[in-house]
């Protein structure tokens, strides 16, 4: 199965066009109560996917654009500064969301009422949270023993309230598949955010750049999803409406939260206890969302398409199987060779994109990006759990999963940052074993099932990427050592796959031969 959207701009978005025009060979999709046929199910799946894609890559295009023009200018401290929030910001994001607008995705059937009830707990809740970090900001600088974080985080928790004021808006055009509309508002907003970022850092605004970035990205993103949807709210509240939500949101929150936490504590554990603490901040915090860049958009863009198909047929087993399947295949076949070779091309990457001043986040890139080439299966498993209603596979696994991160860091911290990074590694790799232990209940996929599915496409792109290597290691400049390397692997693995006849590349080749055809 596949997921979402994207544009025709290069063969990476091509790939996952045509991985959602096959994956999506035997669902069917109901809209409202009748049943949807097949080619309107592929049809919506593969329009989806096309602009769901376009969006995740445009936006992670414009911040990479962005970041080599500001990462030459700024400090590495003055990231993190920002990074040590982000478990604050994080964890306030979700807990303004109260679980709440994933369950209206959920339903089939939502009143107007009970939008608009949603609306105005999100936005109340996010100003009263957002008082309560402006008062607390003080002691946010005291633990981190840098007073410029007192005003940064006022200023910056303010994106709270802003996209509080969109998530109604942001539900309604998801529901409608809408991806489209999606795109165009999102990837506007953040040309406009990241153009006032780049005027502020040739300025000498340092980290208030950054700062001004999310802030007008929130801003302009809420504005144009109220200009663009025309959803106004009633002049309605229930809290009888609110409580309906609160069996399945309730239990995605708790687990959402916990989630939150973990996944950016390393930025505030660093920060706490490391010397040097704001640079280190920096190196690790740009290193992990440089390596998430390629995983973010298959993980957003697989996931997007996920909740509109798998809930339509989420009672026929044998069928959820089949597509489950074709999804890890899809993902594999994408993912590994991305992870093998950016840890190949990292360093020479760094030093051009960025300049020296990075090198000391290359080796955090490098081990993360075990993490990241198997973070999208995990997440799209939960996808499946969802659509199943199975919020208590949810809580009670991420208590379980948390509680394994936490006995990680203890045994690893005294190894230092590379130790953290490790633990977060060790950790991903376990959560995608229980997740597909769970997977095994609900649909008997299990986890033989996954490595008969995805292991070859790893094993042929980590020979691939080695071969790689030895081929161009003579090469001394760095962006003929990058270009040369990808062109290599690239082409080795793609002949690997075709030669060991695995199913994606088959089917690609037939959908190409159909295309030729008409």
């Amino acid at each position: 199965m596949c997921a979402s959207s994207n544009q025709s701009v290069g063969p990476k978005s091509q790939n996952l066009k045509n991985v959602a025009y096959f994956c999506n060979s035997n669902v069917q999709q109901q809209p409202q109560q009748y049943p949807m046929t097949e080619p309107t199910l592929k049809h919506k799946t593969t329009v989806s996917l096309f602009w769901s894609f376009l969006d995740k890559f445009g936006q992670q295009l414009i911040y990479l654009g962005s970041s080599i023009v500001l990462m030459r200018i700024l400090d590495p401290s003055e990231y993190g500064l920002i990074g040590a929030l982000a478990v604050f910001i994080a964890f306030s994001t979700l807990l303004i969301d109260s679980g709440f607008t994933r369950a209206l995705l959920n339903r089939k059937q939502i009143s107007p009422e009970e939008y608009s009830t949603v609306f105005y707990f999100n936005l109340v809740f996010s100003g009263i949270l957002y008082l309560l970090l402006f008062a607390t900001a003080p002691f946010l600088a005291q633990l981190f023993h840098e007073p410029r974080i007192a005003p940064i985080a006022r200023i910056l928790f303010l994106s709270l309230i802003l996209n509080a004021g969109g998530m109604i808006q942001q539900t309604l055009l998801t529901k409608k598949a809408d991806f489209r509309g999606l795109t165009r508002l999102n990837i506007g907003a953040q040309l406009i955010a990241v153009t006032a970022s780049i005027v502020m850092a040739v300025n000498g605004y340092g980290v208030w750049s950054l700062v001004t970035q999310t802030v007008l990205y929130a801003l302009f993103r809420t504005l144009f999803l109220w200009l663009y949807s025309r959803w106004v709210p009633l002049r309605q509240f229930s809290l009888k409406l609110l409580r309906s939500f609160t069996g399945l949101s309730s239990k995605l929150l708790l687990t959402s939260l916990i989630s939150a936490v973990f996944n950016n504590i390393y930025p505030a554990i660093i920060a706490f206890f490391y010397p040097n603490a704001m640079r280190q901040v920096g190196y690790y915090s740009q290193a992990l969302k440089y390596q998430e860049i390629p995983y973010t958009i298959l993980s957003n863009t697989f996931r997007t398409v996920s909740m509109l198909i798998l809930p339509e047929i989420n009672e026929q087993t044998e069928r959820l199987h089949r597509v489950v399947s074709k999804m890890m295949k899809s993902l594999a076949f994408l993912s590994f060779p991305i992870g093998f070779l950016m840890i190949l091309i990292a360093e020479p990457t760094f030093v051009f994109l960025f300049k020296d001043k990075w090198l000391p986040a290359v080796p955090y890139f490098q081990v993360l990006c075990l993490a990241g080439m198997v973070s999208p299966f995990a997440f799209v498993l939960n996808e499946l759990f969802i659509a199943r209603e199975k919020a208590n596979y949810f809580l009670g696994v991420e208590i379980i999963r948390r509680g394994i991160l936490v006995l990680l860091i203890a045994l690893l911290f005294r190894y230092g940052i590379m130790g953290l990074a490790a633990s977060w590694v060790i950790y991903t790799w376990i959560t995608l074993i229980i997740s597909l232990v769970l997977t095994r209940k609900l649909i008997s996929y299990t986890l033989t099932d996954f490595v008969k599915d995805a292991f070859p496409y790893a094993i042929l792109a980590f020979v691939s990427v080695t071969a790689g290597y030895f081929i161009t290691r003579d090469i001394e400049e760095n962006l003929p050592f990058m270009l040369v390397n990808v062109i290599v692997s690239g082409l080795l693995y793609l002949l690997l796959c075709g030669m060991f006849k695995l199913e994606m590349t088959r089917e690609i080749g037939q959908w190409l031969s159909t295309k030729k055809e008409k």
